[in-house]
């Protein structure tokens, strides 16, 4: 297993562009889930996800080994599938910036998943405060974070969350491990087509996407599905593809630390809607800059 290129200026810059576009993923779902429900945000994502990769399918498909096909579609299912569902469950009762901010976790999941499960043994202490500081951000910002739903709910809601968080980890993980050799658009033809097409068949017979479309007042159903096409084709497919060639550079541990910044884009997608914000969430968002400094300074 070859060792990960110390990040460049350019990765840290791609890291950036990355959070923007998964950043402003929340306040897609938030706007997609006043027409449709979880389930149907949720497949509609995976369906036009796959959707857009069908031209694309049988030229990556034929590219990978067939015993690679089962770790792919848990790459599917854990780095976009499970995730899909949960953060739109979760968005029932939180808020689109609280959610964001939960994101967070990822970086110490996937920290925890490589450390005892693939072999990980670079971190030193200053790598592991930076991390345990980034999560202690993310904590204090959910905690802090003003919503209508109450502590409690909120923090059960969490748990959705917390679990997406783990997919995120473990399929990075994956990528990091098994497929440095595969190109970053194969990798996510092949998981997402796989996990994707099926999603795509249910939405359009069981799910009811048309109907929900067509009794929506005015023309709200179609900004509706306007916002989850654009979840899909940018938060997705094209974050996805950015994501996963990352990973392939620089490995899990650092690709994973564009969780740290995605809480600043959620909360400010937020604010412009009219969501609410404490004033401890400041040193909340200063504790996660910190983490990321020091998670990645030797």
């Amino acid at each position: 297993m070859s060792k990960p290129a110390p990040p460049t200026y350019l990765d840290y810059f791609t890291l950036v562009f990355l959070a923007l576009i998964w950043g402003t993923s929340y306040i897609l779902i938030k706007k997609g889930l006043e027409v449709f429900s979880p389930l149907q945000v949720a497949t509609l994502r995976l369906g036009i996800s796959a959707l857009a990769l069908a031209p694309l399918a049988y030229t990556h498909l034929r590219k990978i080994k067939w015993k690679q096909v089962p770790l792919l579609i848990v790459i599917g299912i854990t780095g976009t599938g499970l995730p899909s569902f949960l953060f739109p469950f979760a968005q029932t009762e939180l808020s689109s910036s609280l959610t964001g901010m939960l994101s967070g976790l990822v970086p110490l999941c996937t920290f925890l998943l490589a450390w005892l499960f693939f072999a990980n043994r670079d971190a030193g202490i200053r790598q592991l405060l930076g991390v345990l500081l980034g999560l202690g951000g993310a904590v204090l910002l959910a905690w802090a974070a003003p919503g209508a739903a109450g502590q409690t709910t909120q923090f059960a809601y969490a748990g959705f969350i917390l679990l997406a968080c783990f997919c995120y980890a473990l399929s990075s993980n994956l990528v990091g491990a098994y497929f440095k050799d595969i190109s970053s658009l194969t990798i996510t033809v092949s998981s997402f087509f796989l996990v994707g097409l099926p999603a795509l068949i249910w939405a359009g017979t069981a799910g009811a996407v048309g109907e929900t479309v067509a009794k929506a007042a005015g023309n709200t159903g179609w900004w509706a599905l306007g916002y989850v096409t654009a979840l899909a084709l940018v938060s997705t497919v094209l974050a996805s593809i950015i994501f996963f060639k990352m990973v392939q550079r620089t490995g899990a541990v650092f690709s994973s630390t564009v969780s740290y910044i995605v809480p600043v884009v959620a909360i400010s997608w937020g604010l412009l809607d009219g969501e609410g914000f404490a004033a401890l969430q400041l040193p909340a968002i200063a504790l996660i800059m910190i983490g990321i400094f020091l998670s990645r300074r030797k």
